[in-house]
């Protein structure tokens, strides 16, 4: 009898505080490729994640709630995602963040979307850290969609103003991975070009397999052969890693426009030869005019041997734990309603999650890579010795761009 006495009273606490600990912690199922030719960017930023996770529940950022991230992978697939995705709903997750490549992104909106219609009460609100496809925030709007990164026509604007003024431009090459995000890259940089810079020529367009050219030497030797001194590219990982490697064996003398020269590999890759000759567009860098947010890159370098880059894990977190706490819940449909309009501070400033659309509007950096100077920059990546220079930085109010959503909220 008393050992089914002490049985019971077991078995009762764990009742008690199994649904207050399991409320106690909001968990993020984070799907991204983490194998494959993608898994070190997709490494990297769940590690960031992870990172600014252990730093919110140390700060107590959403009160007494903890935030836990959780990896899951997609090995790059909208299939493999919508597979997950059932995964992570049967594992009782309500939020979910992907951010690498706008094919799986819009994969997972309409099957959020959808599950969320067919399943009242039990919603999931998707955090996108990095995909940037403008659909997403315009004709595709969803209330249950949040966009972290500035999508790829505020990037292209930012960028073609700041080339528009370079006079000796005279003849660019874009190049891009073909799928949507590719597509709409190579759509903005003709359009804008056109309309700021009609002289400039644009004397190639390439779109190439997502993840699967291991060799770029036929694509610049295209570009040598067209005579071409900038080229605009998409590309990201190791698709612009090896890009460059091609470029640099190739002496390719053009100068590189890029959105994601700072992602991982892509430093090595460049090297020397990349100094003054990339150019990126972000919304952060580690060597901004205030070096906001040192502590975090050191602490992640000291931790794990690794640059931190992507801001918009910061951002996310911060703009999660805000709303829970100013919603007093953890249920998606009173996060997201507290999540719309808010101001945010992250590492760039005070940004504003735009209620009309969910897209986030915040700063712009165009920054060159450069040979650290241990002045305005201090902070290398990759232990090159070489780290980004701002050339110039477009506030959010010039950043932004209008948006043709039109969004259904529940009710």
């Amino acid at each position: 009898m008393k050992f089914q006495l002490r049985v019971s009273v077991v078995a009762l606490a764990l009742i008690s505080v199994g649904p207050a600990a399991m409320s106690d912690t909001i968990k993020i199922a984070y799907i991204d490729p983490l194998s494959g030719p993608f898994a070190p960017v997709g490494q990297n930023i769940l590690n960031s994640f992870q990172y600014v996770a252990e730093k919110a529940n140390a700060e107590s950022w959403a009160g007494g709630h903890k935030i836990e991230v959780v990896g899951f992978d997609n090995k790059g697939s909208p299939q493999e995602s919508l597979t997950v995705l059932k995964t992570i709903i049967d594992k009782g997750f309500r939020y979910i963040s992907q951010g690498n490549g706008s094919g799986v992104g819009l994969a997972l909106l309409d099957a959020v979307n959808k599950h969320n219609e067919r399943n009242p009460g039990k919603e999931i609100l998707y955090l996108n850290h990095a995909a940037v496809d403008p659909d997403m925030t315009n004709s595709k709007c969803s209330f249950w969609h949040f966009r972290f990164d500035s999508n790829s026509d505020m990037k292209m604007e930012a960028l073609t103003s700041f080339m528009a003024k370079d006079l000796a431009i005279k003849k660019v090459y874009i190049i891009g991975q073909n799928y949507s995000f590719g597509h709409q890259v190579t759509r903005a940089a003709k359009e804008y070009l056109g309309r700021k810079r009609p002289d400039i020529q644009i004397v190639g367009d390439d779109l190439h397999p997502i993840g699967q050219v291991k060799d770029f030497s036929p694509y610049v030797a295209k570009i040598k052969a067209s005579g071409a001194d900038t080229v605009i590219t998409g590309n990201w990982g190791a698709d612009l890693a090896l890009l460059i490697k091609s470029a640099k064996d190739a002496d390719l003398k053009a100068n590189f426009y890029t959105y994601y020269a700072g992602t991982t590999g892509v430093p090595t890759a460049m090297g020397a030869a990349g100094v003054d000759r990339v150019k990126q567009v972000s919304y952060w860098h580690p060597n901004n005019e205030s070096f906001s947010g040192k502590e975090i890159v050191e602490g992640f370098k000291a931790k794990y041997k690794d640059d931190y880059y992507s801001m918009a894990t910061y951002t996310v977190v911060a703009s999660l734990a805000k709303a829970v706490k100013e919603s007093k819940s953890i249920e998606p449909l009173k996060v997201a309603m507290a999540m719309e309009g808010m101001t945010v501070k992250s590492l760039n400033g005070d940004d504003v999650l735009r209620k009309s659309d969910h897209q986030i509007q915040q700063p712009l950096y165009i920054s060159t890579w450069v040979k650290t100077n241990g002045k305005d920059v201090k902070f290398d990546q990759e232990n090159t010795g070489m780290g980004w220079q701002t050339n110039q930085k477009i506030e959010a109010f010039v950043a932004s761009q209008p948006s043709s959503c039109q969004m259904k909220r529940p009710g």
